[in-house]
C-alpha cells in the first residue's frame, strides 16, 4: 500500500506540475480559510457553501481543507497521489454542481457565470500526478529510498 501511494519515477515533469498547480490553487484555499488574497475567510466561505450552494457543513469544511492544505502537500511532494485524488474530486464536484452551462471562462462578462475550463485543466493535471507520482524533489521520492516496513 505504501509503495502504491509513495512510488514515483523521479522525473522532473511531475515536479513542474506540482509546482504550478500548487501556485495556482493555494491562493484559492487561502482566500477561503484565512481571507488572504481578498478572500472572505472561513466563516463567509462556510456560509456560502451551506446557505447558497446548500452543501452539508462537513462537505464545505472538507473542500476548504483540501483547497488550502492540498497545494501545500503538492508543493512539498508528500502523498501526492492522495492529495491529487482529493483535489480532482473537489474540481469535479464544482463542475457538477456549479459550472455546467459554459465551457470558457467569462472573459468579457457575457455569461451568467464562469466556465469549466480551469477545473478541467486541474483535473487533467491531477490525473497526470496520480499516474506519475510526485516526481523529483519530493518527500515521496525520499521516502521510498528507505526500506518499506
Amino acid at each position: 500500500m505504501k509503495r502504491m501511494i509513495f512510488y514515483t519515477d523521479r522525473s522532473i515533469a511531475p515536479f513542474l506540475l506540482r509546482l504550478f498547480l500548487a501556485l495556482v490553487l493555494f491562493p484559492h484555499g487561502a482566500q477561503k480559510l484565512l481571507g488572504w488574497f481578498n478572500g472572505q475567510g472561513f466563516a463567509a466561505s462556510m456560509a456560502y457553501f451551506t446557505d447558497t450552494v446548500h452543501l452539508p457543513w462537513l462537505i464545505g469544511f472538507i473542500v476548504i481543507i483540501i483547497e488550502f492544505f492540498g497545494p501545500l502537500f503538492l508543493l512539498f511532494g508528500f502523498a501526492v497521489r492522495l492529495w491529487s485524488i482529493a483535489i480532482a474530486i473537489v474540481m469535479a464536484g464544482i463542475i457538477l454542481t456549479h459550472f455546467t452551462d459554459y465551457f470558457f471562462m467569462n472573459w468579457f462578462g457575457h455569461q451568467k457565470t464562469e466556465g469549466m475550463e480551469f477545473f478541467l485543466l486541474v483535473i487533467g493535471m491531477t490525473g497526470a500526478l496520480i499516474y506519475s507520482g510526485a516526481g523529483r524533489y519530493s518527500i515521496d521520492a525520499g521516502y521510498l529510498k528507505r526500506p518499506l516496513a
